[in-house]
């Protein structure tokens, strides 16, 4: 049996979190899998199967470290990165995956002629890094990280586009495969954790917006948090729920209580299982300044809610989504389109029709990238 390891930060709530766990679940009886991960302590590590060992390089969450803490490992995964590689890694697998970009891309890149290298991209790499001196650099360290790889894999076509402007001499090289792969979630138990009971529920008479997500710039709530105050004033009584934790989250809040909305815009940080949230709301929206592919749009759409999001890579995720409505990535765009919304809601019920997901074919897709040898091919396998 093939032994592969999965390399990611954590295994917080988050999409690409998510992701791997359901995926490495589905796939436990094929592959010897192991799972390897930077901090310890993430909510998703409880669902990974318990015949998957997990390795932590530190014991602690992210959260838990001081400053220096923080600062002390991240240096360690920089310069000491083939010390770990050595350490946890080297000639006990046959293929090692990165399935994150970041310090564990960093480390599965060490050399290691006995190993197949594999990295999975889940973002817009051009957004990824910023601008910059510091951003730059980054940019010309990870060019020549990313040439150690064999294969390369894109959750969309539009990241793996990117991929090809930001990086022409790696989306040249005949020896290293490209394919875009698009995830794999396991919709029942997302369907069965939605009829799960919660305490309080957000359903009342108004109109309710929900959106599930990291508070990242990326994301950008605050964008939405101005568009709802906006509203507001103007007339227009609904309520937005956030569901998700992060470094913006005091930023947010100033905002929230700065334009009085604390009554109708609610910051719920984290929930381990937010289905039945999403199935109680009107709207699930995801309006970012940027997506990689919005993983979190699939669960909503196994969940047959109606969706709206920016005009992002995202757009993949839902164009076989009879139920969504893709605006301008600005917030002018934003603010028309909910006031018509809230203007007309019976229009989201008129263009629900039963949606089917399925997915099996993902994983199909994703065994033939694992078990084909020395492919040169680009084109997409689904």
């Amino acid at each position: 049996m093939k032994k592969i390891v999965f390399g990611i930060t954590s295994l917080t709530l988050g999409g690409a979190e998510r992701v791997l766990v359901d995926m490495v679940n589905a796939l436990k009886n094929q592959y010897d899998i192991t799972l390897f991960v930077l901090y310890a302590g993430g909510e998703f590590e409880k669902s990974v199967d318990d015949s998957i060992p997990i390795i932590h390089v530190c014991e602690r969450s992210y959260q838990e470290l001081t400053k220096w803490e923080k600062f002390k490992m991240s240096w360690k995964c920089l310069m000491g990165r083939k010390k770990i590689y050595r350490q946890y890694l080297q000639g006990k697998y046959d293929q090692v995956i990165s399935f994150l970009e970041g310090p564990v891309m960093r480390i599965f890149a060490t050399p290691d002629s006995k190993t197949e290298k594999i990295a999975w991209l889940h973002n817009d790499m051009a957004r990824v890094y910023g601008e910059g001196w510091k951003s730059k650099i980054k940019l010309k360290i990870d060019q020549k990280m990313y040439q150690n790889f064999q294969k390369i894999a894109f959750v969309s076509k539009d990241n793996q586009e990117s991929f090809a402007k930001l990086y022409p001499e790696i989306w040249g090289d005949p020896h290293i495969e490209k394919v875009v792969l698009y995830n794999y979630i396991e919709a029942k138990s997302i369907l069965e954790k939605a009829e799960k009971k919660v305490v309080p529920p957000i359903k009342d008479s108004c109109f309710q917006i929900l959106t599930v997500t990291r508070l990242v710039e990326q994301k950008a709530i605050d964008r939405l948090i101005r568009v709802h105050a906006r509203l507001i004033r103007n007339g227009f009584y609904h309520k937005i729920y956030v569901i998700g934790d992060g470094p913006e989250k005091e930023n947010l809040y100033d905002l929230i209580q700065g334009l009085s909305v604390s009554d109708t815009f609610t910051l719920m940080g984290k929930k381990t299982n937010p289905y039945p949230y999403m199935k109680q709301a009107d709207l699930f929206a995801l309006c970012s300044a940027y997506e990689g592919y919005g993983m979190v749009l699939e669960e909503a759409k196994i969940l047959n809610k109606p969706i709206l999001i920016t005009d992002t890579a995202a757009r993949e995720a839902v164009k076989d989504y009879p139920n969504v409505t893709i605006v301008p990535n600005t917030e002018e765009a934003i603010y028309q389109t909910l006031h018509h919304i809230l203007q007309v809601p019976d229009e989201l019920e008129k263009k629900k029709v039963e949606y089917h997901y399925n997915n099996q074919e993902r994983i199909q897709a994703i065994m033939t990238f694992l078990d084909e040898k020395n492919a040169k091919r680009k084109e997409e396998l689904i």
